[in-house]
């Protein structure tokens, strides 16, 4: 034990009590709770491994519990890549404290010092002896009803151990077999299926509805009216699916063109009424020479969808005096804070039980539905309710993520270096998660009767990483730089967080002018780059990435061309380096991604590839396919025709390397990729073809547009 103690992480800091993080028990296994959430991610089984590492215990001793709200240690939302970081750090504090404590009461049993102790396993063992103990031993003892002090450290990883190794994944075998894992899945005594018939745009009026010829249909339970919000609930799926395709027809709305012009989102992006923030500046310590050239730019991405495989889906149960929730949530402690406001209900009333979902990019529908299912199952006390979002709610209803116009200027010396740098974003803000605001923020009670205000999207605070200005600090040396976001203070469609927020964006815009400086001023991208770059662990990551693509030998084929992105997500997050093969010769395709990765400790490697892998082959089709689609009342892709995203036989060939560095702390990887593989496409494609597309998505029509227009 230290002495002095030891700050504790920030989650363990707001949870304290050691039993709520970790409990021994007699059978030889230990519950951990952490207030994370598994998303698809395989943090359950980083987690564990952390767990059973700092232990001293089998990884197959270890049992993860789904959080809810009774139980589980408060750590606010699974989001921004930070679960291995922060539930992680908390929980190897959590182990290092615990483990420390069983090591002195087993001493203590056996009558020796704890230095004269070696653990295995969980079991204490004399050393040169068979006198033992274990955990398993002192179960009982309520050892953990204490709170974390801080006074012990976690121990160094040692090599060969199971942190830093490649495990099977612990969520993977009930998916692949098809065992009930889902929200869909779950199947409660009595349960019910609800529906909900959403206004047919954002701004839709509702003049009246015959909810008699809705009740009529077999098996219908109730419906359910206040305000714009309606619903059914029947006693089977095919009647709640009937039910609302009757409700969607009795309902009369008159509608209202509120939307902007879709082929035109930057210019409207600038015309807006707007708050403008310096979001950060570095001032050059001395007077900079005169520039010799001048550069300016302008990118942009339009509004995406999270476009989940699987539609949201949640289930409640009203019980008199508590409502229980099952929910794929990324934060069920803010989620209660939202239901209990349109419940109008105390939160502690309120049990929010995670359950796994089907794929999560960010603020998806999952708390929106969940609010459904709520205010639905008030119509049916004691019995639960599952409400499944339509393919068409879940692309036209979702949050979406943010359109944003990016500005960027530059100004080089006589050497060519960058000596001034300004950024500037348009956009909403990048979140409107429930929990953080006076009023609720979930679509439904939007809808109320007595609806609740429909707020603006905001940004995270800079320390967070930011929203919309998320990566808009220069990673380079670049001498003297401003950032500037100009946060929209009108949101004509919802927005909230979808996966690396403003980082996509922003290192696309950044990493394409790279490229152009470079061209303009004949030097190669790489070595560009690496003249402005004094991070060591962003060089490396850059250096790798290029020598797996073999950079100083590629050749120049016509049609084809590779390209460069670079980034550290959010400035403190993990190092990413990407380079992108791309043909397009008849038609666009990425062929091939090379992407070396440091994100400090590695836990599981092959977490780690899964993460970089999924994020980098869901960004090309953000990049080449994806887009919002919406005339001026009302969004219209709400199906895969209008909505395309990458197709099996398009995905390209990924080759990932961890720069492994085990005296580092621990980074997320599951935004890394979203803005480096953007650049590395776009710079590709200028390589290929000579032309240079600036705006998201790059599909093969813009880009056909742009040839024909050079």
């Amino acid at each position: 034990m230290s002495d002095i103690p030891a700050p504790l992480p920030a989650s363990l800091k707001a949870n304290p009590r050691l039993s709520q993080w970790l409990r021994i028990h007699a059978d030889g296994t230990v519950m951990v709770r952490s207030g994370k959430v598994e998303l698809g991610q395989g943090i359950a089984t980083a987690l564990a491994q952390l767990v059973a590492g700092e232990l001293g215990v089998a990884l197959e001793r270890i049992r993860m519990v789904a959080a809810d709200t009774l139980h589980s240690p408060d750590e606010g939302v699974t989001s921004g890549s930070q679960s291995v970081q922060e539930s992680g750090a908390a929980l190897r504090q959590v182990c290092a404290e615990a483990r420390a404590i069983f090591l002195q009461a087993a001493a203590l049993r056996l009558g020796v010092s704890p230095d004269a102790l070696e653990v295995s396993d969980g079991t204490f063992r004399v050393r040169g002896s068979d006198r033992h103990s274990s955990y398993w031993a002192l179960a009982h003892a309520g050892l953990l009803k204490c709170e974390a002090s801080g006074s012990v450290r976690p121990g160094p990883v040692p090599d060969g151990g199971v942190i830093g190794r490649a495990v099977p994944r612990l969520d993977i075998p009930d998916k692949v077999s098809g065992r009930p894992r889902f929200i869909q899945d779950l199947m409660l005594p009595g349960l019910l299926y609800g529906r909900i018939a959403r206004p047919p745009s954002p701004a839709a009026e509702l003049l009246e509805v015959d909810l008699a010829a809705v009740n009529a249909l077999p098996g219908v339970v109730a419906t359910v009216r206040d305000g714009r919000f309606l619903g059914v609930i029947a006693d089977n799926e095919y009647g709640a699916v009937k039910a609302l395709k009757k409700l969607q027809a009795v309902a009369q709305w008159r509608e209202s063109a509120t939307l902007p012009d879709m082929q035109a989102l930057p210019a409207f992006l600038r015309a807006q009424a707007h708050e403008t923030q310096l979001y950060a500046e570095q001032i050059a310590p001395e007077p900079l020479a005169p520039p010799v050239q001048s550069f300016r730019a302008s990118y942009s991405r339009p509004y995406l969808a999270h476009a989940s495989i699987g539609p949201s889906c949640a289930v409640a149960r009203h019980n008199g005096s508590s409502i229980e929730v099952w929910t794929h949530s990324q934060g069920i402690y803010n989620l209660r804070t939202d239901l209990a406001k349109v419940l109008a209900v105390p939160a502690p009333s309120i049990i929010v039980q995670h359950v796994e979902g089907a794929g999560c990019y960010g603020h998806n529908g999952a708390d929106d539905v969940a609010c459904d299912a709520a205010l639905l199952a008030r119509a049916v006390p004691g019995k639960p309710v599952q409400v499944q979002w339509t393919r068409e709610d879940e692309l036209s209803w979702s949050p979406l993520g943010a359109a944003m116009a990016v500005d960027l200027q530059a100004e080089v010396d006589a050497s060519g270096r960058i000596t001034r740098w300004r950024h500037e974003v348009w956009s909403n803000g990048h979140s409107l998660r429930p929990g953080r605001a006076a009023t609720s923020v979930l679509l439904a009670a939007t809808h109320l009767d007595k609806p609740a205000e429909q707020l603006l999207a905001i940004n995270m605070p800079q320390k967070n990483g930011g929203g919309a200005e998320r990566n808009s600090i220069p990673l380079y040396n670049f001498p003297q730089w401003q950032a500037v976001n100009h946060r929209l203070l009108t949101m004509p469609l919802r927005t909230s967080a979808l996966r690396s927020l403003g980082a996509h964006c922003n290192v696309f815009a950044i990493e394409s002018f790279l490229d152009e400086i470079a061209g303009e001023l004949g030097v190669d991208p790489l070595t560009y780059r690496l003249r402005h770059l004094d991070d060591p662990r962003a060089r490396a990551v850059l250096e790798a990435a290029a020598q797996m693509a073999g950079w100083a030998q590629r050749g120049k084929t016509a049609g084809r061309g590779m390209g460069l992105g670079l980034n550290r997500y959010k400035s403190t997050g993990a190092y990413c380096a990407v380079v992108a093969a791309i043909d397009a010769e008849r038609e666009l395709r990425v062929e091939k991604l090379w992407i070396a990765v440091d994100v400090g400790l590695v836990v599981n490697p092959d977490g780690v590839k899964n993460q970089i892998e999924g994020g980098a082959i869901q960004t090309v089709s953000w990049v080449l396919k994806e887009a919002v689609q919406f005339d001026r009342t009302r969004i219209e892709s709400t199906s895969w025709e209008r909505y395309p995203i990458l197709r099996f036989s398009e995905v390209p060939r990924v080759e990932v390397q961890l720069i492994h560095r085990p005296d580092e702390k621990s980074l997320g990887a599951g935004e890394a990729t979203q803005g480096p593989v953007a650049a590395a496409i776009a710079n590709a494609i200028a390589d290929a073809l000579g032309v240079r597309v600036r705006d998201m998505p790059l599909s093969t029509e813009a880009v056909t547009q742009a040839v024909l227009g050079s």
